[in-house]
C-alpha cells in the first residue's frame, strides 16, 4: 500500500466567483524526484518533525511518505497527522537498512515510480536503530532507483538529553553504533530537546557531534520546530564526502551487525484502558528498567473518553497526550497498542503487565458528588468525587479537610484500597 501526504493548503484570499475547471493529471516527471531521509535514535523526535513539515504551508509542496518502524506493531503511522483524504501509509515494519531493504528499492522502483507525478519528494522516516548509510546506498546501486530519484539531504534529529550516552555506549566487538553511524552521515543535525539540558551540556553535546562531523550545520530546536525550508530541497548529499569517509559505501558486499542485545516486543488487546494503572506502572518500571528502555510509545483508548491517546517514552521521561483531531469512530475497535524497544528485555514481563492495565467493564462505584475517603501519602482523607473516569483515570477527587483541604488528586484504581466509601460522622 501506498499513499501520498500533502501540507495543509492555504486558504484561498478572496471566494472565487465561479467555479474552476478540474486541474488535468500531471505529466509524468521527467526530472528526479528529490529525497529526504529523516533518521535519528529511538525517541530523537523524528516523527515530530515530520509532522511539523507535513503541517506547514510554507512549502508549498506535496511528499510520498515512507515509513518505517523496528516493531511487528506499528504506532508512528496513528501519530502521524494529515489531511483526511491523505493516508499515510505504514511500508515496512523491520529494519530497513537490512532486513527490509530489498523492500525499499521495489517500492522506490515500483509502486511509487508509477506515481511520481502526483507528488513533489519523497521524505524517508527510518526507525531509530537504522543505519543510514544503506538506506542511501539504494539511490546509487540500484539503477532502477537511481535513474528516477535524487538522495537531496540526510536529516540527523538527535535527543540533547540522551545523546551522549549513546554515541559513548561501549558495543560488542563487530557491532556498529547507530548513534554515531546517524551523525556521521548527516547533511543538517538537529539537535532537539535543548530546553532539557544546560547551556555547559549542550556545549559538550554539540562539541561531540563536531568531533564526529565537522561539516553538517547543525539546528537546534524544541519539539522538533524548525523551517522546513532548511530540511527539504536543499541538494546537500555530496557523494564524494561519504565515500572519502567511507570508501566502502558503494560496496553491495559490506556487512553491518547490530546489537543482538537490542529487540522490540508490542502488546495489543481491544477495550479500554486505565490510564491511572498505566501511569502507575511505567512510574514503577522506570526505577528498574529505565536505562535499558530506549524507547516506548503507544496509540491508547483511555476509559471514558473518545479521544485517542498518544503515549510516548524515553528511558526516564515520558508523557500522554491526546491526538489532535482523533477519536474513536462509531464502531471502530478501541485497540490499545504499546511497543518497547530496549536493551535484554523481558517480554513476557513487558507484555503481560501492559495487558493488565486493561480497565474493567462495568460502571464505576461511586458517582460524581458523591463523599469518600481517599489514600493519600499522609493517610485516608475526606473528598468529594467531581469526575469518574476522567481522561481514564477511575475519579478526579477533591479532598476536603485538613491539611490538603482543596487540592484536586485523581484515582488511579476503583479499589478499596485507593478509594472507600466515607464513614458516617459519629
Amino acid at each position: 500500500r501506498l499513499s501520498l501526504a500533502r501540507a495543509a493548503p492555504t486558504p484561498p484570499a478572496f471566494p472565487k466567483a465561479a467555479a474552476m475547471p478540474p486541474k488535468a493529471a500531471k505529466e509524468p516527471r521527467l526530472e528526479k524526484t528529490p529525497v529526504t531521509i529523516i533518521t535519528g535514535f529511538l525517541g530523537a523526535g523524528k516523527t515530530t518533525l515530520l509532522n511539523h513539515i507535513l503541517q506547514s504551508q510554507d512549502h508549498g509542496m506535496k511528499f510520498a511518505i515512507i515509513e518505517n518502524e523496528f516493531g511487528e506493531v506499528g504506532v508512528d503511522d496513528g501519530v502521524l497527522k494529515m489531511d483526511s483524504k491523505d493516508q499515510i501509509i505504514e511500508v515496512m515494519n523491520g529494519c530497513i537498512c537490512c532486513t527490509v531493504r530489498g523492500d525499499l528499492a521495489q517500492v522506490l522502483a515500483g509502486s511509487l515510480a508509477e506515481r511520481r507525478g502526483t507528488f513533489d519528494a519523497v521524505i524517508i522516516e527510518t526507525t531509530g536503530l537504522a543505519d543510514p548509510a544503506p538506506v542511501a546506498q539504494t539511490f546509487f546501486v540500484d539503477e532502477n532507483v537511481a535513474k528516477l530519484y535524487q538522495l537531496d539531504g540526510i536529516i540527523t534529529v538527535v535527543d540533547a538529553k540522551h545523546v551522549l550516552e549513546h554515541v559513548k555506549e561501549e558495543k560488542p566487538e563487530g557491532v556498529e553504533n547507530e548513534s554515531v553511524e546517524q551523525i556521521a552521515f548527516a547533511d543538517r543535525i538537529i539537535v532537539n530537546k535543548t530546553d532539557l539540558v544546560s547551556k555547559e551540556d549542550l556545549l559538550t553535546v554539540e562539541s561531540n557531534i563536531k568531533s564526529i562531523n565537522a561539516t553538517a550545520e547543525i539546528i537546534k530546536t524544541q519539539k522538533s520546530v524548525v523551517d522546513p525550508k532548511r530540511l527539504v530541497n536543499i541538494n546537500t548529499f555530496s557523494l564524494d564526502r561519504i565515500t572519502e569517509m567511507d570508501p566502502e559505501f558503494l560496496n553491495t558486499e559490506g556487512e553491518h551487525s547490530h546489537d543482538s542485545r537490542v529487540s522490540t516486543c508490542s502488546a495489543v488487546f481491544e477495550g479500554d484502558i486505565n490510564m491511572g494503572r498505566l501511569d502507575r506502572w511505567i512510574s514503577a518500571l522506570m526505577q528498574t528498567k529505565g536505562p535499558d528502555l530506549f524507547r516506548y510509545k503507544g496509540i491508547l483508548a483511555a476509559k471514558g473518553s473518545d479521544a485517542k491517546y498518544v503515549f510516548q517514552g524515553v528511558h526516564m521521561l515520558y508523557d500522554e497526550a491526546i491526538l489532535d483531531g482523533q477519536e474513536w469512530a462509531p464502531g471502530e475497535p478501541r485497540k490499545n497498542k504499546f511497543v518497547f524497544i530496549g536493551r535484554d528485555l523481558d517480554k513476557d514481563f513487558l507484555v503481560e503487565g501492559f495487558k493488565r492495565c486493561k480497565a474493567e467493564e462495568g460502571k464505576a462505584r461511586f458517582g460524581v458528588g458523591a463523599k469518600i475517603q481517599a489514600m493519600v501519602s499522609t493517610g485516608w482523607e475526606d473528598g468529594t468525587v467531581t469526575h469518574v473516569w476522567d481522561e481514564g483515570w477511575p475519579y478526579r477527587i477533591t479532598l476536603d479537610s485538613g491539611a490538603n483541604a482543596g487540592r484536586v488528586i485523581r484515582a488511579p484504581e476503583d479499589k478499596d484500597t485507593v478509594v472507600r466509601p466515607r464513614p458516617p460522622a459519629p
